[in-house]
């Protein structure tokens, strides 16, 4: 692609969250091919503390109506990490992927020339995504609120002892069940703890919710596909000896108690991914999941 052509995002924004040796060493790579490319570079404030010389910051509240493309450098907890906090001004975000499995950053460190540039001239597609608002109630009155792009989960904590609680969809009563907790997950999240718990692979784009026992205390109770505008409600039951935690993506644990209800609903706010031309999900399935290939070769186009 010539180097000729216009810039469709002028304004970058770099961001990690892991203090390693290789994110910092492709923060550094990155900065300077987007500088060769014309890009005017800004690191999120926190992440500049990572480099070893004193690039120009800007704290993520700035970032609206100044930035108009987000790299993210790391892994998938990254990619949450920042997705909470970018979602609301709607800048899109591009994953590097310096972790493990990736599912949300799916760019090489040693592809940057190849695959970034022509995101920069407009080339790409993007993939929008909701992430799930929770709230945590008792005796009518809202204690806490979290937000999860992955899942929202309802766990016993430390304890190795089952919990009870209550199943609500729209009002309705689905279950009452004994477990070792229930998670509530997005299409994003579907291929992360709850796919681990047995859940479905939902296509990202998918507007669904799945809700996803763990260990249930019953053969009959499966997973439940909803609809994505539907509103769950889990009621921590009367019966339970334990102080169930909930966690929205892993991180802030909130402490309840016997008779608490906690509410998930999609959030208003929505995630817009930027992804290279070449974006396969069902090729990431086989890549990261290790799904078996077809044998032969790729049918001809009709």
């Amino acid at each position: 692609m010539s180097k000729q052509a216009p810039l469709h995002f002028t304004t970058v924004a770099l961001l990690a969250s892991v203090k390693v040796e290789a994110v910092s060493a492709t923060l550094e790579k990155l900065e300077q091919y987007l500088l060769a490319e014309g890009c005017e570079v800004l690191f999120e404030q926190s992440t500049a503390e990572l480099m070893a010389h004193n690039p120009a910051s800007l704290p993520i509240a700035e970032f609206a109506g100044r930035v108009d493309l987000s790299i993210v450098v790391g892994g998938d907890g990254s990619m949450l990490s920042a997705a909470r906090k970018i979602a609301a001004s709607g800048i899109p975000m591009l994953g590097i992927n310096r972790g493990r499995l990736g599912f949300l950053t799916d760019i090489s460190p040693d592809e940057l020339a190849e695959r970034v540039a022509p995101v920069l001239r407009g080339h790409y597609t993007v993939s929008q995504r909701f992430m799930l608002d929770a709230r945590i109630s008792r005796n009518g009155e809202l204690l806490n609120r979290g937000r999860a792009v992955n899942d929202v989960v309802l766990h016993p904590g430390r304890s190795v002892r089952m919990m009870e609680f209550d199943l609500y969809v729209d009002k309705q009563f689905v279950y009452s069940q004994s477990s070792d907790g229930v998670i509530v997950a997005t299409p994003t999240g579907s291929t992360a703890y709850a796919l681990s718990a047995g859940g479905p692979i939902l296509f990202p784009e998918l507007d669904a919710i799945i809700v996803v026992p763990l260990n249930p205390h019953t053969l009959s109770s499966r997973p439940i596909t909803l609809s994505g505008s539907a509103c769950i409600e889990l009621q921590v039951s009367a019966r339970n000896e334990l102080m169930p935690l909930v966690t929205c993506d892993g991180h802030n644990d909130f402490i309840t108690q016997p008779g608490d209800v906690i509410t998930i609903t999609k959030h208003p706010d929505a995630l817009l991914l930027i992804h290279p031309q070449d974006h396969n999900f069902y090729q990431i399935c086989r890549s990261k999941l290790g799904w078996g290939g077809r044998l032969g070769r790729p049918l001809k186009e009709q």
